[in-house]
C-alpha cells in the first residue's frame, strides 16, 4: 500500500557540506547504525553530489531501504517515501484534489451568496490549498530532501514510464495551479527485488549499484552495532547460521533483517549462544515460508546450527 506522505525529522548527524568524499559519507552513515562497504558509499555519495537518482537493486533484507532512511539522517533532509505496487496509479504518488473540501468551499461560497461571477468561483476551487500532495510532489516542494521510491519492480509499466519523466528534470506540471520544480533535487532512492526486470530507460537514468548481502565479518559487526545487548558470541553463530541458511536454495533466503529479528528473539528468550534446539524453535523470526522451515528441519540440525 501507499504510505501516509510524512518526513522524518531527524536532527543530521552531520552537515551535508561535511560530507567532501565516499569515506565521509561512509563514517557519516556508520554513526547512524549502518554500515556500507565501499562500493555502496561511493555509489550514494556520487548520487548526492551529481543529483543523480539511486537505483538499488538486490535480495530483500539486504539494507536498501534502509540506507535511504540512513541519508535523511546523515543530511538532516526530510525523508518521504512511495511504496510501489501493482496498479499504483499517478494520482496516488503525484498530487489528488480534496473534492470534500473543494465541496464544502463550494456550498459555503452559495450559502454567503457571493458575489463571485461562475468562472471566478471555479477558479477559487482549484487553489493550492484544496490540493493533497503525495511523496513524489511533496519530496520537490520541500527540498532539498530524500525521496525513497521502494520496491519499484512491484509497479506497473505504465507508473515506471511516468516515473521516468518526473525523475528527467525534476519538475511536475498541475494543469490548474502550473508547473512545480525542485529548487533543489531531491537525492532520489529507488529499491528493485528483481521481482521483474525493469525497463533500462529508467535504469539508464539512475546510478545503479547492486546489493549482495554482507560478508561474515560486516554481518557481525551489523548486528552487534545494531543489537548491542547481543553478545558477541550469538552474533557471529547467527551470522554463521544465517550464512549457511543461505546457501540451501531456499525460496526466501533471509536477508540481514531476518537475522537482526533471529539474534532479537534468541536474546529475548535469554541465549547467549546459539543453541540447536532454541535456534530450531525460534526460525520464524529468520524463515518465512512453511516449504522452508520444512526444509532445514529436515537436514540435520547440528551441522547447520553448530549443535
Amino acid at each position: 500500500m501507499l504510505d501516509d506522505v510524512s518526513s522524518l525529522a531527524e536532527e543530521p548527524v552531520t552537515g551535508s557540506a561535511a560530507l567532501t568524499s565516499p569515506d565521509a559519507l561512509a563514517a557519516a552513515l556508520e554513526s547512524t547504525g549502518y554500515l556500507p562497504d565501499e562500493g555502496l558509499a561511493t555509489a550514494a555519495y556520487l548520487a548526492l553530489v551529481m543529483h543523480r537518482p539511486l537505483f538499488l537493486e538486490g535480495e530483500a533484507g539486504v539494507g536498501k531501504t534502509a540506507l535511504a532512511q540512513a541519508l535523511a539522517a546523515v543530511t538532516g533532509r526530510p525523508l518521504y517515501r512511495l511504496q510501489c505496487y501493482e496498479g499504483l496509479e499517478a494520482s496516488q504518488a503525484l498530487y489528488d484534489w480534496d473534492f470534500g473540501r473543494q465541496l464544502l468551499h463550494l456550498r459555503a461560497a452559495e450559502a454567503a451568496h457571493a458575489n463571485e461571477d461562475t468562472a471566478a468561483l471555479e477558479a477559487s476551487l482549484y487553489d493550492r490549498r484544496f490540493l493533497l500532495a503525495r511523496p513524489l510532489l511533496q519530496a520537490l516542494e520541500d527540498a532539498p530532501s530524500v525521496l525513497l521510491v521502494d520496491e519499484v519492480d512491484r509497479a506497473d509499466d505504465e507508473f515506471e514510464a511516468f516515473l521516468l519523466e518526473v525523475l528527467s528534470d525534476f519538475t511536475i506540471s498541475i494543469p490548474e495551479l502550473g508547473t512545480v520544480r525542485a529548487e533543489i533535487p531531491p537525492l532520489v532512492v529507488l529499491t528493485s527485488n528483481r521481482t521483474r526486470e525493469v525497463h533500462d530507460a529508467l535504469k539508464r537514468r539512475c546510478l545503479y549499484h547492486w546489493l549482495e548481502h554482507p560478508d561474515f565479518d560486516r554481518e557481525v559487526a551489523i548486528l552487534r552495532r545494531r543489537l548491542p545487548q547481543v553478545t558477541e558470541r550469538l552474533a557471529r553463530e547467527v551470522a554463521r547460521a544465517t550464512a549457511t541458511l543461505r546457501t540451501l536454495d531456499l525460496l526466501k533466503p533471509p536477508g540481514v533483517a531476518e537475522a537482526m529479528d533471529w539474534a532479537t528473539a534468541l536474546h529475548a528468550l535469554g541465549a547467549r549462544d546459539l543453541d540447536p534446539d532454541v535456534a530450531a524453535r525460534t526460525l520464524g523470526a529468520v524463515l518465512k515460508y512453511r516449504e522452508d522451515t520444512d526444509r532445514v528441519h529436515a537436514l540435520a540440525r547440528g551441522a547447520l546450527f553448530g549443535g
